[in-house]
């Protein structure tokens, strides 16, 4: 303990929670008022409860700010209280540690750095590494399925130094060992240390060390040494804030939001200087017998009455517009769960909406960004044809001969066989090589049932092929691998591996063979191979070219050897130990060694393995290049095979032209051309370079990119692009942990953009351009009363209706409108996906048309105050007395406003269900219902202050000149929207009027193959 605190280790003990019991409302609320909106609306709150400014209650606004807050706390303490049950049972449990000689039962959050413990079949909650354990070989099955997705078990081996230690708790008692290692980082995949034991030092890399969230399976025990806990673990380090992407709509609509702080700054100070003019004009005829406040003169009243106005015209910018958003969002998020169409019965796997704020940017996709290895093609390989010392073999081949083959494995070559068979060396050496190079690990589930646990199905694919042509991959160790080579088994001496990355694309292993030869053996991308041969490899370099040419889309890779001298080994062997065990420069130095060995090597030939499309793949691309949708596809295949993949999906056609791009340094010359193209693919390129492609279209071209990609190489485009979407499929669920949606099929994605985005795009611009009309309307109606009211700030509305107006008489029909409106059927929308284009335009929801909500806001305005101001003026009721009060007069203004936004809604709608109907219905029948009993005696009699305008709605509904003067105020608001909706689609029809309108014709258009050769 003394020890850790003096290196300030950290603890093992996690908190993922942000609030405790005292600080949860303090906390809660300082996050939520850094949100503009809500500051703003607690400044109006403070302003309402100043009487010299106010003339309104402060429930007006307090109640909304409430019910926002409320709701935003309440989910949040519900996240906490989940976090903090999750720690506690994590911190909480029991693990076995090796204190004073013996086990002792200790929970995880008391286990220190330097700690060793035994584990059990169960998660690690710290990073550990790995000293000895249960299985042959010092072997142990972990599933890193929390860590990564990927449930299929990994495997770590100890090093033979401590797995010597094995369960002897006297040994490892008095294992005295240094570790010496890279500082706590969030890199998964990586790990740099080194251990120093009875004055020697080795290498330690991530296979020799397990991470916290690691499942240990099929291992009965293994102990390991505790090398970072709690905050400092991997897992930890990796739960930082993920990048919040907001739709090009939210940033619109904060732009608006501004406007109109602007606007109604604008009305406030036209409103002021009509209370100067008038206070000055007829405001001392009033004095007499409404007397100003002490202290008060006309300047001050009318710096004050610009307050005022702040607070009686704030519902121009209305508090429940964030909260509604969410809703919607939330909900089509749902639909797109629940999507019984884009479910993948063979893998039980639904669509999943990953995030719930982008889904209307579904609908506006201009360019998508596709892996095609497990997102284009199903990434289950089949090893289909090879070429070995200049000659190609690909014919049907019977196997019955090896009692050790897969019989699931077929290959279409007889010839290939005798080779084989034959003793011929160049064909032995092939299929030598292929049960040497690689790492994979053999697990035997039954008893003589040989099955292998490969990183990568190309791997996989492999090392089965040279099983069945009579190499078979048996063991490995961390000094050895075991071979059955035509029947006879063979224990190679490992002395080295030349790990495969993205940079390097290539792997070579060195070893030394029972006779003592020493050979280097290396497969990797054609390109790596090719530039590392020598020269008398020049004339079999090109037959085999010319063989993977010819490869029809197979994924090749090129196969070569080198033998190697004694002397030499020993040098360069101690300089890689060297390079290996540094703590600074290791991975460069390990470049520098590896570059030095690999070159002057003899090619042997090279391997295509088959990877089929997927099923409507070719369908699917159609349809997205019919809405207009580029798509670019972008992969580290070999030019053929990517052009031989784009014409088996349809991108692709023989009337195309061919357009190269071949420098790295030309970017914007790169986007240029290849914005110009109808298809375009980029070879030959790395994760980043994936990613770089993306930002670049987003930087230049100002349109929303989706990028869709299956593997851990598609993380960095995927995070990039405006939208992420993974597959999961064959290469673990990485991609899908870091993108926004996700499902099995490519072919899903039509329906994702063309039914579900496309929807969520119309739905959310309908919201906001109704939301915002509404409420324009229901403003200037005030602004339009200032001027009658001798600008004192007075409402035309009565409070209780102000507080109700977005919260409860407008917020249920607009959400169903905004959840179930379809302007066509699911069908519809992918048999003419030309619909699809006016998102991509942005054409629904813009500046021009927000200015257009403010107008017709401000024309219904006018409408619903002076028509019932005109027919009420100086009317009187059968018995002589005056029909209009304020109070009246307001319920009839509240009544007229209420049916004329209800009826544009139903305008609006173009798919109705009962839900809609409910909604629209129950919320018209419920103002009714409420302003009668709030303007009952009853309510009087119980609560008078609150309710003091007992009998105006009674009053006001029996008078049938109010029932005309609703109905003359509707029809003068509705009549003229119905009349020019129907002149502009006669005239002037949008692509959503004439869905069967026959498209036309697809002009012939160039290609772009990108090529990088950096």
């Amino acid at each position: 303990s003394t020890f850790n605190l003096s290196f300030r280790y950290a603890n093992n003990a996690i908190k993922t929670s942000k609030y405790n019991i005292f600080t949860f409302l303090p906390l809660n609320l300082f996050e939520q008022f850094k949100r503009l909106a809500n500051a703003y609306f607690l400044f109006l709150l403070i302003l309402q409860l100043i009487p010299q400014i106010s003339s309104l209650s402060w429930i007006t606004t307090g109640f909304a700010l409430i019910v926002v807050l409320s709701i935003t706390a309440v989910k949040d303490a519900i996240d906490d209280i989940n976090r903090h049950k999750c720690d506690g049972q994590v911190n909480n449990r029991k693990v076995d540690v090796l204190m004073d000689g013996q086990l002792k039962n200790k929970k995880w959050m008391n286990v220190q750095v330097g700690n060793i413990v035994k584990l059990e079949n169960n998660e690690f909650e710290a990073n550990l590494l790995l000293l000895s354990s249960s299985e042959p070989l010092n072997l142990v099955y972990v599933e890193t399925a929390e860590l990564d997705g990927e449930t299929n078990l990994k495997v770590k081996q100890a090093l033979t130094v401590t797995g010597e230690l094995g369960d002897n708790i006297e040994a490892l008692a008095a294992f005295n060992g240094e570790v010496r290692c890279e500082p706590p980082n969030n890199r998964l995949d990586k790990f740099k240390g080194t251990l120093t034991l009875n004055g020697e030092r080795y290498a330690l890399n991530n296979d020799k060390v397990l991470l916290r969230g690691c499942t240990l399976r099929n291992t009965e025990w293994c102990f390991g040494l505790v090398i970072f806990g709690g905050p400092d673990t991997k897992l930890m380090q990796n739960s930082g804030k993920s990048i919040f992407k907001r739709t090009s709509i939210d940033h619109l609509t904060n732009i608006l939001v501004l406007c109109i702080f602007g606007f109604l700054a604008s009305m406030c100070s036209i409103l002021t200087i009509g209370n100067a003019i008038w206070e000055t004009n007829e405001g001392s005829v009033f004095t007499m017998f409404l007397p100003r406040e002490p202290g008060i003169d006309a300047p001050l009243s009318s710096f004050l009455i610009f307050w005022s106005y702040v607070i009686v015209l704030n519902t121009v910018i209305p508090s429940s517009l964030y909260v509604s958003v969410e809703f919607i969002r939330l909900g089509n998020s749902f639909f797109i769960d629940w999507d019984r169409k884009m479910y993948y019965p063979k893998n039980d796997t639904p669509a999943q909406a990953r995030t719930t704020t982008l889904s209307e940017e579904l609908g506006q996709i201009k360019y998508i960004f596709s892996d095609k290895t497990g997102t284009l093609t199903q990434n289950i390989m089949t090893f289909n044809k090879c070429s070995i010392n200049g000659k190609a073999y690909s014919e049907q081949v019977d196997f019955s001969w090896n009692n050790l083959a897969d019989p699931k494995f077929s290959f279409h070559d007889h010839s290939l066989v005798e080779m084989v068979r034959s003793g011929n060396p160049e064909t032995q050496e092939f299929f030598r090589l292929l049960s040497l190079c690689h790492t994979v690990m053999p697990e035997e589930k039954k008893e003589g049932e040989l099955n292998y646990q490969a990183q990568s199905p190309d791997e996989g694919a492999l090392v089965t092929a040279a099983r069945n042509f009579g190499f078979v991959f048996l063991s490995r160790t961390p000094e050895t691998i075991t071979v059955v080579e035509m029947g006879k088994q063979v224990i190679y001496e490992l002395l080295a591996i030349l790990d495969f990355n993205n940079m390097r694309k290539r792997m070579s292993v060195i070893v030394r063979s029972p006779e003592g030869k020493l050979t280097l053996y290396c497969k990797g991308a054609d390109t790596m191979i090719f530039e590392r041969l020598h020269p008398s490899c020049n004339k079999l370099m090109e037959v085999t070219t010319n063989h993977l040419n010819v490869s029809d889309g197979l994924r090749t890779l090129a196969l070569a050897y080198k033998d190697l001298n004694e002397d030499y080994m020993i040098d360069w062997k101690q300089r890689h130990h060297e390079a290996s065990v540094a703590m600074e420069g290791r991975e460069e130095k390990l470049d520098e060694l590896y570059e030095e060995i690999e070159k002057d090597m003899m090619l042997l030939g090279a391997t295509a393995v088959e990877d089929k499309l997927q099923d409507g793949v070719p369908e699917t691309i159609e349809q997205l290049a019919k809405a207009d949708i580029k798509i670019w596809v972008l992969t580290g295949d070999k030019q053929e095979t990517a052009e031989n993949i784009g014409y088996s999906c349809n991108m692709l056609r023989e009337e195309m032209k061919d357009v190269f791009v071949v420098s790295k340094n030309l970017r914007l010359e790169l986007l240029r051309t290849a914005c110009m193209c109808q298809t375009v693919i980029c070879c030959r390129v790395t994760p980043l370079q994936k990613a770089q492609v993306v930002q670049l279209v987003k930087k230049y071209k100002q349109a929303v990119t989706l990028a869709i990609g299956d593997g851990a190489n598609d993380v960095s485009m995927i995070k990039v692009a405006h939208i992420g979407v993974g597959i999961s499929g064959q290469e673990g669920m990485q991609a899908v942990l870091s993108s926004d949606y996700s499902f099995a099929q490519f072919r899903y994605l039509q329906r994702l953009l063309l039914v579900h985005g496309r929807w969520s795009y119309i739905r959310m611009c309908k919201f906001l351009g109704y939301f915002f009309y509404k409420n324009f309307t229901f403003t200037l109606v005030q602004f339009w009363y200032a001027f009658f009211c001798g600008f004192s700030a007075q409402t035309v509305y009565e409070d209780w209706f102000i507080t109700f107006y977005n919260m409860v008489y407008t917020a249920l029909p607009v959400l169903g409108m905004c959840l179930f409106d379809q302007d066509v059927n699911d069908r519809w929308s992918l048999y003419h996906p030309q619909l699809y284009a006016p998102g991509q335009k942005n054409q629904y929801f813009n500046k021009k048309a927000f200015v257009s909500y403010l107008i017709h806001g401000c024309y219904c305005s006018l409408i619903i105050f002076f028509i019932p101001w005109a027919s009420m003026n100086d009317a009187v009721r059968n018995d002589g007395k005056d029909i209009v009060s304020h109070p009246s007069f307001a319920f009839l203004l509240q009544t007229c406003l209420l049916i004329v936004v209800h009826t544009q809604l139903s305008l609006d709608t173009y798919y109705w269900t009962a839900v809609n109907h409910s909604f629209v219905w129950l919320s018209t029948i419920g103002y009714f219902a409420i302003s009668v009993t709030m303007y009952s005696n009853g309510m009087f009699y119980v609560f008078p202050s609150s309710f003091p305008l007992f009998g105006a709605a009674r009053n006001t509904l029996n008078q049938p000149n109010v029932w005309l003067t609703i109905f003359l105020t509707f029809l003068l608001c509705i009549l003229p929207v119905v009349a020019f909706r129907f002149i502009f689609i006669q005239l002037c029809p949008t692509i959503n009027d004439k869905p069967h309108a026959p498209g036309t014709g697809a002009k012939k258009r160039s290609r772009l193959i990108g090529y990088n050769t950096g």
